[in-house]
Parts: C-alpha cells; structure tokens; sequence
C-alpha cells in the first residue's frame, strides 16, 4: 500500500534553465562543503575525546552460535572496538491500555535503525571494530521477533545486569537512571521530550578494548543516532524531504508528524496506523 501524504497539485520547486539550476546548485555546493569539512573537524575532535575504564562485570545472553552467556570483552569478538546499538526491546508486560512495541515486539523507531545498518559487517571488521544490538527484553522476546526481521545482526539481552541503566537507556529512578541524552528525565518528560521518566530508550555507545581492560569511549542519543540512518539521508537529497512536520519546507510540500509514518519493515502494505511509534516523536528533534 502507497502512503498518500498531504500535498498540493503545485507544491514542487520552482522550474527554471539549466543555467539557473546550476547557478543555485553551486551555491549550495559551497556551503554542503563546508558541512563536510565541519564534519571532519568534528570526528578528529570525536577521536580524541577522553575515555572511562569500564570495572564493572556485565552478562549478556545470546544464541549459542554467538558465545551464548557473554561479558561485554567477549562481545567484541576478538577486535579492538565495540559499537553497540541500544535496542529498545522492554522486558515487561505492555501497561495497561498498551500493546506492540516496545513490549510484544522491538520498537518500530528501533527496527528501522538496525534495518539501515550493514547487512554485512565484513567492512567494519577490517576496521578491526564489532557492531552487535543489545536489549533488556530476555532472549526468549528476541529471537521471534529477530527471526521475523530476517536480520543477521548480533543481539544480545542485557536481562539481569546493571548495563541499560548504567548506560542510560533504560530510566528508572529507583535503580538510580535518572538521565537521557545528557539531561534529567524529569526535564526531558516535562518538556514532552520523552514519554516518561521511566522505560525504555534508544542510544549508541562505543568502546575500545586494550588487552584484557576495556573503556567507554562515547555514547550518543536522539538525533545523534542518525549517522546510522541511511534512509534519511538519502530522503533529505530528495525534494520533499522526509516529508515530516518539524522541516523546514515551502507551503504545500508533504508531511506528517515526525516518525508517525514509521512501521516494521513487514507492516507497510497494511492500513496506516494511528499514533507515533514508541520513540518519542520530540526526543529527535
């Protein structure tokens, strides 16, 4: 099923020569260059951030063919870096009133991230760096749901550990996880950033191994995790966009609400769905 976005008969850009295209197209071009080269300025100051030595021991479970009961060294598979993806995956039952995900099945928000990671990490590998997807949702919630993805990516529950709260993607203030994003929940919540001062959110955190010693070297949320995000940056090429509210677009261009478009990859011949996915729209933007 075709999603039919809200659109007008003239909403496109404007249609002008070749010469005057092109005029426009440099313009931009110098200042797309001068974001690269922000970028590459960026990930040198990136590569010499400082780094925490991680003491405590966590267990993580996966399938057999992937080590089974693991610590956080054996999930680098014998390579020198780590990039784990926090995968919203709750182990508890919906609340009231509630079903899907992050709860009967991965977040949608979640699925479409690991849906544009690489389907083969062989080129990470020759960069001597792992890339595995952890959730607190036990494994036996896992593996009908990553079964139905068809993905081959390494996924391991964090079930049990301190993992999700001591790296803050999982908030409950009892167990004393009381940030996202590097603010407090309650100013996050308050301000209608996420859902609640308690539960599940997405993340990605980074670590180097050294021997038998490995450390936290960096962790990043909300629109931080769109480096993974190939479809939207193969969308923001295109003349509409991502099509969604938040955008800056001339009147008349498509959109909906932020993520509301979202579903599992297997889900879009069906009926549109009411309501966003389980990320918060807000956290994002």
């Amino acid at each position: 099923m075709t999603t039919t976005l809200p659109t007008t008969a003239a909403a496109h850009p404007r249609i002008v020569t070749r010469a005057e295209w092109l005029a426009a197209r440099m313009e931009l071009l110098a200042k797309e260059k001068e974001l690269t080269r922000l970028g590459d300025a960026l990930a040198a100051q990136r590569r010499r951030l400082p780094m925490v030595r991680i003491d405590k021991e966590y267990t993580f479970e996966g399938p057999a063919g992937w080590g089974g009961k693991a610590t956080l060294a054996d999930l680098f598979d014998g390579r020198r870096q780590l990039i784990v993806y926090h995968f919203m995956f709750d182990p508890d039952d919906p609340p009231p009133g509630k079903s899907g995900a992050p709860w009967d099945e991965g977040c949608e928000g979640c699925s479409f991230l690991a849906d544009n990671l690489p389907r083969h990490l062989e080129h990470l590998h020759a960069r001597d760096t792992s890339l595995v997807l952890i959730s607190r949702a036990p494994l036996v919630k896992i593996e009908p749901f990553y079964r139905r993805m068809g993905w081959t990516l390494p996924w391991y529950s964090s079930f049990g550990s301190d993992f999700n709260y001591d790296f803050h993607v999982t908030l409950d203030p009892e167990r004393g996880s009381t940030e996202w994003n590097y603010r407090s929940s309650e100013q996050l919540a308050e301000g209608g950033k996420i859902p609640s001062t308690s539960g599940e959110l997405p993340g990605l955190s980074v670590f180097l191994r050294i021997g038998d010693d490995v450390f936290h070297t960096y962790s990043t949320f909300g629109r931080g995790l769109e480096a993974a995000l190939t479809t939207y940056r193969l969308l923001d090429l295109t003349p509409f966009g991502r099509q969604e509210e938040w955008e800056d677009s001339p009147p008349g261009w498509p959109k909906t609400p932020a993520h509301e478009w979202l579903r599992h990859h297997d889900r879009y011949a069906e009926q549109p769905k009411s309501g966003s996915c389980c990320c918060s729209e807000r956290a994002c933007h």
